[in-house]
């Protein structure tokens, strides 16, 4: 009776030690997520980059992407900075449960956007950025209603901003900077209806005016230095905005800097190489500014004195048609 409750409670032992614990097998990867990636890995070439992609190992134990801890889905696929040559896969639209697609310094990836993004229904970040992507932006993004952050800089697209971006309402940042874009900037970007994103369209062919509609909303960041952009940009400042951080440098932006309000919440101020004309409002004096630069435009008059303009050095100044006082040479 002893030898058989023996006998009995060992194999209890082996066939449990035998069997996954739970916590273990929480962590197996969904079966088709697996088999996705490993279309993505051959559609790259089998890339040493990818070398931890083992079909004979649990694929969320893989380099490049992370798993969901409940549900062990691929949430998260971040591919960043290896000697990967090729085009963007469309299979990346069948990983259903990605909140997270990233492909970022891989300059040997070409082609144009894949339009099977769009099925990816859960995604909040896309950051397709510092590659030889090519093509115009596709108005199909639009259809990613969940994305809070879209970067395509760094790229060679080129055409039109399409208006339709402006459609992304959960947009945190919108970052099309360093490409070859032309064309005007969409009104559709002073009608965002739900967050206003920070606007990064700099290094660009743009020109044109910039629209009026983004006067009326609210930024906190907007960067459209280095373009063609041309007029009056002046109604994107005021006492009521949140504006912190502003550079509209090396354009050909024309109006007259005297009566400009600034908000308060303004940090960061570039306007260098325009056709600014006018003097510098004593409003400036009043602000927290931690960069300033309105070299190289028309400005004329003293400088006001006070708050942290004299902390700049003259090269924040210089090379306009008659400002004077510190740090520049003192008026005549």
């Amino acid at each position: 009776m002893k030898i058989s409750l023996l006998s009995t409670l060992s194999l209890l032992l082996i066939l449990s030690l035998s069997l996954p614990s739970p916590s273990l097998s929480a962590t197996h990867c969904n079966p088709n997520d697996k088999k996705v990636l490993l279309q993505i890995k051959t559609s790259l070439n089998n890339p040493y980059h990818l070398a931890s992609w083992n079909p004979q190992t649990d694929c969320c134990t893989w380099y490049a992407l992370d798993c969901d801890p409940k549900t062990s889905r691929v949430n998260s696929l971040t591919i960043f900075q290896g000697n990967i040559s090729g085009q963007i896969p469309a299979a990346v639209g069948d990983l259903p449960y990605l909140e997270t697609l990233v492909f970022r310094k891989l300059t040997n990836i070409t082609g144009q956007i894949p339009i099977a993004i769009t099925k990816l229904t859960r995604l909040k970040m896309l950051r397709l950025s510092w590659t030889n992507l090519s093509g115009p932006v596709p108005s199909f993004l639009s259809k990613i209603k969940t994305l809070t952050f879209l970067d395509l800089s760094f790229n060679d697209l080129t055409g039109e901003i399409p208006p339709s971006i402006a459609e992304l309402t959960n947009l945190d940042a919108l970052h099309l900077d360093r490409n070859k874009l032309t064309g005007k900037i969409p009104d559709s970007l002073g009608k965002f209806t739900g967050k206003v994103p920070d606007l990064y369209l700099s290094h660009n062919q743009l020109s044109g005016t910039v629209p009026k509609s983004l006067g009326y909303l609210n930024f906190t960041v907007i960067d459209f230095s280095r373009n063609k952009l041309e007029g009056d940009i002046s109604f994107l400042f005021g006492k009521n905005k949140t504006i912190q951080i502003v550079d509209f440098s090396r354009n050909l932006f024309e109006f007259n800097l005297t009566k400009v309000e600034f908000p308060a919440s303004l940090t960061s101020l570039d306007l260098n190489h325009n056709s600014i004309a006018g003097s510098l409002p004593a409003g400036l004096t009043g602000l927290a500014l931690q960069f300033l630069n309105v070299s190289y435009n028309r400005l004329c008059g003293q400088i006001p004195t006070g708050g942290k303009l004299q902390s700049f050095d003259s090269t924040a100044y210089f090379h306009n048609r008659c400002l004077c006082g510190a740090p520049l040479p003192a008026c005549k």
